[in-house]
């Protein structure tokens, strides 16, 4: 390592430092993953997430989402671009009311499958322009669940459904 010019080492040695700094941090977010969402004996366990959300992942169709779970929404609602990639089945149209304002959408039917075994066929939700990137779990579907919230934690038990 003689051979190497001084400069080219300081770089070596920042690359090699910067790399498991890197490393690090995808192993650290990739376990808060894995410990956001458990699920045991009839219990589903979602944690906070950073953001200051509940997540909870599940499929639309056969596409996986990660569903936001939106205690103040009356209904389920997904992005207009999402709705529209996963063709699915348009039956009308919608004016609803959402934390930027009032927005026009379209009303689609969705089969959602959330983890832990809860399933809904033929879903009415919301397509709506603007809505970011996640679908929103609205009381239509969290409104059939027994379920619990307290210190970051939101516990739904699934037996008896």
């Amino acid at each position: 390592m003689s051979d190497f010019p001084r400069s080219l080492k300081f770089a070596t040695v920042w690359l090699l430092l910067g790399a498991v700094l890197f490393l690090g941090v995808q192993w650290w977010q990739n376990q808060q993953q894995r410990t956001r969402f458990t699920q045991q004996e009839g219990v589903v366990e979602l944690r906070r997430g950073p953001d200051g959300h509940y997540h909870w992942p599940g499929r639309i169709g056969n596409q996986p989402v990660d569903f936001l779970v939106d205690t103040g929404a009356t209904s389920s609602a997904l992005p207009l671009a999402l709705a529209r990639r996963l063709e699915l089945d348009e039956v009308g149209r919608v004016r609803t009311q959402t934390a930027g304002g009032e927005v026009m959408g379209t009303v689609v039917l969705a089969d959602v499958a959330l983890d832990g075994g809860v399933q809904v066929q033929r879903l009415r939700m919301a397509a709506l322009p603007g809505l970011g990137d996640r679908p929103l779990l609205g009381m239509d579907v969290l409104g059939r669940l027994h379920w619990q919230q307290r210190q970051g934690v939101l516990r739904i038990e699934l037996q008896g459904r």
